[in-house]
């Protein structure tokens, strides 16, 4: 009696060793998976913030933030699938077989999910070939905004209104970058037709230089006003096209200033900005008079 109670407890502390030494094995893989994840994030945080000092060009630092970020996500999703692996050897789970079902799995999935890996595909390329980064902004087919996050799977975007925007890459078939080397502030001026057009652009001229000599747009801008000439003839106005080449994203505020200042200008020289009206003509008699009908009349006719 006394043996096999021996025996007994004996076999119940070698288990509970046996757990114990398991236990402490899955505590200190779940450390170092932990610790593993945080340099290796650590350290390439550190590579991109040295290689982003060493370029001047805001488009290069922005390149390196989001590719540094994608390579952090894939340190934590690697390491964690090592860990996970170790932790199900440490319990008895042979791994091997496991393998192999995944890969017969993934096989299925990835025809079941076919959006998902080419959302996955597309990404990486987008990426590679540097399409899009962290602060531009950019038109995703019907969505438009400042990218906010860029991943292997979709790409978030924050409107002017605030909404964000999360757009699959697998549906993203053109890239409308709107903050590249530089951006164009167009504008489109309408005047009266009785308007000396050659007056009207060089009052657009001289309110272009000021706004350049400005302390605060200046900078903004990096050359003089591009008056391309009339445009078309409107119904109601003649249309001058005009640009500003200014740094990227700025191309808003400048547009909105350079319209303020040319409205008080035009107001300033009795120039005409005209709005849709209607002008009746009763037409002319043999002679080349006007007939005197009564307004009604003309209103018939």
């Amino acid at each position: 009696m006394n043996d096999n109670f021996i025996a007994i407890a004996t076999g119940w502390w070698e288990g509970l060793g046996t757990l114990a030494t398991t236990g402490l094995r899955i505590v200190l893989i779940l450390i170092g998976a932990w610790i593993a994840i945080g340099i290796l994030q650590r350290a390439v945080r550190s590579l991109r913030m040295r290689i982003a000092s060493r370029f001047d060009d805001r488009e290069a630092a922005k390149r390196a933030e989001t590719l540094g970020r994608v390579i952090r996500y894939l340190i934590a999703v690697v390491v964690s699938l090592i860990a996970g692996m170790l932790v199900l050897g440490e319990l008895g789970v042979s791994v091997a077989p496991i393998l192999g079902a995944a890969g017969v799995v993934g096989l299925a999935v990835g025809f079941g999910a076919q959006s998902l890996v080419k959302d996955v595909i597309t990404g990486f390329f987008l990426l590679l070939e540097n399409q899009i980064r962290q602060g531009d902004v950019v038109k995703l087919g019907e969505h438009a905004g400042a990218v906010e996050e860029v991943t292997l799977r979709y790409v978030q975007l924050r409107d002017y209104d605030g909404n964000v925007h999360y757009v699959p890459n697998g549906e993203i078939t053109t890239v409308i970058n709107m903050s590249r080397g530089f951006s164009q502030a167009v504008m489109d001026i309408g005047v009266a037709y009785r308007e000396d057009v050659d007056e009207v652009m060089a009052v657009m001229r001289r309110v272009g230089q000021q706004l350049r000599q400005d302390e605060s747009f200046g900078p903004r801008i990096l050359d003089d006003l591009d008056i391309a000439g009339v445009d078309q003839w409107a119904d109601s106005a003649v249309i001058i096209r005009c640009r500003f080449r200014t740094q990227p994203l700025e191309q808003w505020g400048v547009r909105r200033e350079y319209m303020r200042r040319l409205k008080s200008a035009f107001d300033a020289e009795g120039i005409e900005i005209p709005y849709p009206h209607l002008t009746v003509y009763a037409g002319v008699d043999r002679a080349g008079k006007a007939p005197a009908f009564p307004l009604q009349q003309v209103a018939q006719h």
